[in-house]
């Protein structure tokens, strides 16, 4: 039931790549400006089948970054062999490529950090027991329609959204899997928080990391977004509650989860990082990456003490080379293939086509609303990493404007964002396309409703 959703998002993905007007726009690099050549069109149709294999992964379970990684090799050989007939030196080729190489290494760094404290505090039981007692106290579905809500809002500022939602989605099956309306309208619910809550803090999502590590806005600047990110998830959720179930569930025995040794200590190291990540930013002017690999060598040292004072009799206790195995390496990848296939189809020209027609011809506003409707069929990062290289002037509002409507609009559609495709896989059936769908005029009351208050706030 969701081939529909897919054709739809490959045909406006050919759209936006091959249909729009050129104009010209300046970048930190001169593109080869071969769009209209043979060579070059046909590394547009292999990112689109690539990016097609990506979003019939739910059924294919072939993970994502095998085909974006496949097409970003086969585009920037193809990209070299357009070079070198346009008489471009190496040295330019590698100039543009390793653009690209230090975007993807700082992010991937950045990230794997992040994911490894949060891959700690789930062995140290911290997620297990904030769900453990969520169950045990019995609260009403409409009051953890409520809390959930809250909590992944919060959550995924400092974790990802995907992270975020899960985590969560865990509580809600745990506590309402027999009552299937109140299942599928808590997850909704998550996607709505997990994607707002993201969007006001540079750590929430990809997109909104993406954006402070380039540059276009400070640390603190992103915090302007928290008013317009509580008014995107409070219209909707106002709209829903009234549907949840105005019911008790069925209570339970289950016993409270202790942490283990260590569990509070990580927490508070993992809020450290984050503190050292905008100090190595905002006052050594290093990028931030930096600091979080600071962090990770604190957690490293730590792990080695829980190792050797708290492991159990017979076991090998903390590893932290476990938690750093356990990343979303899936991710991680492809991550990678999205810069590089996105950044050759950049060095070709293609991001020129996509800025002229949106930015030069829609104006600013427009477009960065626009750039939110996208996310919801095609995936953020592809779409903010285009937006970024487009080399586009606005001031800090557009910025964070389109930060808001990337990060938020990928909740309009169930498929508009990791959080709803991992929760549709989490849910048994219980939350589906369409079952997200008939909430998407609330959702985009939303959306609008973020957009005038930012302008309110901010403009």
């Amino acid at each position: 039931m969701y081939w529909e959703v897919i054709l739809a998002r490959i045909l406006f993905a050919f759209l936006c790549l091959l249909l729009l007007p050129e104009f010209a726009i300046a970048g930190s690099f001169e593109n080869l400006g071969l769009t209209g050549t043979e060579r070059g069109i046909y590394t547009v149709l292999i990112f689109i089948i690539a990016y097609g294999f990506v979003m019939t992964e739910e059924f294919t379970h072939l993970r994502k970054s095998k085909p974006v990684i496949l097409a970003a090799g086969i585009i920037w050989a193809h990209a070299a062999v357009l070079a070198t007939e346009a008489g471009v030196s190496t040295d330019a080729l590698h100039e543009a490529f390793e653009y690209n190489l230090k975007e993807y290494a700082e992010l991937m760094l950045f990230l794997l950090v992040a994911m490894t404290y949060i891959n700690s505090m789930s062995e140290r039981n911290v997620f297990e027991a904030l769900r453990s007692w969520l169950v045990r106290k019995q609260f009403g579905y409409r009051q953890l329609f409520i809390i959930t809500g809250v909590i992944t809002f919060f959550l995924s500022a400092v974790a990802d959204n995907l992270t975020a939602a899960l985590l969560v989605g865990a509580v809600v099956l745990a506590v309402g899997g027999n009552n299937e309306k109140f299942v599928s309208i808590g997850f909704v619910n998550l996607v709505i928080a997990a994607n707002a809550g993201g969007a006001f803090c540079p750590f929430g999502d990809i997109t909104t990391l993406m954006v402070w590590q380039a540059g276009y806005a400070e640390f603190f600047d992103f915090f302007k977004l928290f008013i317009p990110s509580v008014v995107n998830y409070a219209v909707p959720a106002a709209v829903m509650y009234f549907a949840v179930p105005d019911e008790q569930p069925l209570a339970t025995n289950e016993e409270a989860v202790q942490l283990k040794p260590g569990a509070l200590q990580i927490c508070g190291m993992f809020l450290l990082t984050i503190c050292t990540a905008v100090s190595f930013k905002q006052m050594l002017h290093l990028p931030p990456f930096m600091g979080m690999m600071v962090g990770l060598s604190a957690l490293m040292l730590y792990g080695y003490y829980l190792k050797v004072k708290h492991a159990p009799p017979g076991e090998h206790g903390f590893d932290i080379f476990e938690k750093v195995k356990e990343a979303e390496w899936d991710t991680l990848l492809f991550f990678f293939g999205v810069v590089f296939a996105v950044g050759g189809l950049g060095y070709i020209g293609y991001l020129e086509l996509l800025s002229g027609a949106m930015y030069e011809g829609l104006g600013a506003t427009t477009a960065n609303i626009l750039v939110g409707l996208i996310s919801a069929i095609v995936d953020n990062i592809p779409v903010m990493f285009a937006v970024l290289n487009m080399g586009v002037d606005m001031d800090l509002y557009q910025w964070l404007l389109v930060t808001l409507t990337a990060g938020v609009g990928g909740s309009l559609l169930s498929v508009g964002s990791a959080a709803g495709v991992a929760l549709m896989g989490q849910s048994d059936g219980k939350y589906t396309f369409f079952s997200h769908l008939k909430w998407t005029p609330a959702i985009a009351a939303g959306y609008a409703g973020s957009i005038v208050v930012h302008y309110m706030i901010n403009g």
